[in-house]
């Protein structure tokens, strides 16, 4: 299943079509927000959409054996990323590009995007060739 597309969110799935991961901020708590929302939850201002590293941490992850779509083949990583731009800043993706039996937590990944049309959806893959 894909997002629709509204104007919060938007900028988080189409970012990917320029390459770029975009994550909301609050320009007066001056942080960082996932997933978006229409305002900051500490403080109601405004949020914006800021580009960020797409690097970070494999926080936890789940390999996942069970085929619930005919379209997305098993095994797959199901995983928290920690973003490097705050702690804290997690975002729920997939792990691709490596065997499932070799993704640890705390190894560093970047992020990819798999493209669905005007959607853009971020995954991760391992920043360095695993051994």
């Amino acid at each position: 299943m894909l997002p629709e597309l509204d104007e919060v969110s938007a900028p988080y799935w189409t970012g990917g079509a320029v390459g770029e991961l975009r994550i909301a901020h609050c320009g007066s708590c001056r942080s960082y927000l996932h997933p978006p929302r229409g305002a900051c939850p500490d403080c109601d201002a405004a949020l914006e959409f800021r580009t960020v590293s797409g690097n970070g941490t494999l926080f936890t992850f789940t390999v996942n054996y069970q085929q619930f779509h005919p379209d997305v083949p098993t095994p797959f990583v199901i995983a928290l990323v920690e973003l490097d731009e705050q702690p804290g800043l997690r975002v729920a993706t997939n792990i691709v590009d490596c065997d499932p039996a070799a993704v640890v937590s705390g190894m560093p990944v970047r992020v990819r995007f798999e493209e669905h049309g005007e959607v853009f959806v971020p995954v991760f893959a391992p920043a360095r060739p695993l051994t």
